[in-house]
């Protein structure tokens, strides 16, 4: 265990164990990734998603926004139809960013969820298909829908409903991951009494995914596409279509609220975006080790950063470090945009089932792995006024919810003290 709790208000050290020990510090990664893009990008920044034109030849252009919606393309689909009629070729342009889809230190293993869905400069539905599932009659199929209606993936039923629980096998949906296909085979058992459930699963290739949807968009409004292609188009090609995204400042607040991987390792990536550089891990992650070591002061030489989000086992920081950053962002101009992003208790986020009881006086980010959990954040405290607060926990076996309910006790403390 690695923890520290201090107080803004005085600078006090009120606890401190093992403050500056490295430890995995999963998804709490992410206070540094949304601190570097409020301040290096600022709140108001938007992503731009451009259909452009050259004869009759279109181009899908990603601007690596981590919210662009099937509406959202398909309204653009709508307004392109306005400037052309045939398509010879459709290029689909993630040039913005590199094409490497995973980050360093991702598990090979790490399956169809959505939680290592790939990385994108076009993202379109978080790179994830939603399955919408309800029991079929007993010794059928499960009924299965899904989102978007797409020729991209196929899928193969052998579920079954089922009266009751004996010799019961748990309903799964998986892709083919391993083969890097988009087949995805629906398996096991579903009570008859069952409500419906929602399943969201990655895809392979979000760049030709993003593009067949558009393709398909297209050709419901009559457009036929004879060719597509994932490579950037050089020729001279005019705008005519553009969707530009809500500020940052909402992705960041969905991103702390729901641990939304994909977005914090787009913030990464558009870190290092300027006129001679694709955007690419290394160069952002530098930027964001910049900003710590620049402005709020960390020695970037004594800790780890291999992702934006968390999820790479290979981070590495610690309690006293991650107190740097919550001070200098509580007396920084960008101070109420980073606590409004931060989850409150009992909140619908991370914090759900935690911390019912402290209203809006803990806002703070979780961080869960195998054998990792921590969380990070804010006290606003009667007796000691703010409160940075740091408790990060390596090396359990079993669940996580015990070592979950100690953090909260812990902050319980210094909130009713």
């Amino acid at each position: 265990m690695g923890i520290k709790i201090v107080s803004l208000k005085t600078g006090k050290t009120l606890y401190t164990l093992n403050s500056k020990k490295l430890l995995i510090p999963a998804s709490n990664i992410k206070l540094y990734t949304c601190a570097a893009a409020l301040e290096e990008l600022g709140s108001d920044y938007r992503f731009k998603t451009i259909v452009l034109q050259n004869g009759n030849n279109l181009v899908l252009r990603g601007g690596g926004d981590p919210d662009l919606s099937i509406d959202h393309l398909d309204s653009l689909a709508e307004i392109t139809t306005k400037s052309i009629n045939d398509v010879d070729t459709l290029f689909v342009d993630e040039s913005l960013l590199d094409s490497f889809h995973y980050g360093q230190g991702w598990m090979w293993d790490e399956g169809s969820t959505k939680y290592s869905a790939p990385i994108s400069a076009l993202t379109i539905n978080k790179n994830c298909v939603d399955f919408f599932v309800k029991p079929g009659k007993v010794g059928g199929k499960a009924i299965i829908d899904f989102y978007p209606r797409t020729k991209y993936i196929n899928v193969n039923n052998s579920s079954l409903t089922v009266k009751n629980t004996i010799d019961f096998e748990k309903f799964r949906i998986d892709r083919d991951w391993a083969g890097r296909t988009n087949h995805f085979n629906v398996s096991g058992n579903i009570l008859y009494k069952s409500s419906i459930d929602t399943f969201q699963r990655n895809i392979f290739d979000p760049v030709l995914f993003c593009g067949t949807i558009f393709k398909e968009q297209l050709n419901n409004y009559g457009i036929n596409v004879k060719n597509m292609v994932t490579l950037k188009q050089d020729g001279k090609a005019s705008p005519i279509a553009v969707h530009t995204s809500a500020p940052l400042l909402n992705s960041a607040y969905d991103m702390m609220h729901e641990s939304d991987n994909l977005t914090a390792e787009l913030f990464t990536k558009i870190l290092a975006v300027n006129d001679s550089t694709t955007g690419n891990w290394e160069d952002g992650l530098n930027s964001i080790k910049s900003f710590l070591a620049d402005s709020a002061g960390i020695d970037t030489t004594l800790f780890r950063l291999s992702d934006g989000s968390g999820v790479s086992r290979y981070n590495l920081t610690s309690a006293d470090q991650l107190i740097k950053l919550l001070s200098y962002m509580h007396a920084s101009k960008h101070r109420d945009n980073f606590i409004f992003t931060l989850p409150g208790g009992g909140s619908n986020s991370t914090l759900k089932d935690r911390l019912k009881f402290s209203k809006s006086k803990i806002r703070a980010k979780t961080g869960h792995l195998s054998g990792v959990s921590c969380i990070s954040g804010y006290i606003f405290s009667d007796k000691y006024g703010p409160i940075a607060f740091s408790i990060l926990m390596n090396g359990y076996i079993g669940k996580a919810r015990p070592y979950q309910q100690l953090q909260d006790k812990i902050i319980n403390l210094f909130l009713h003290d």
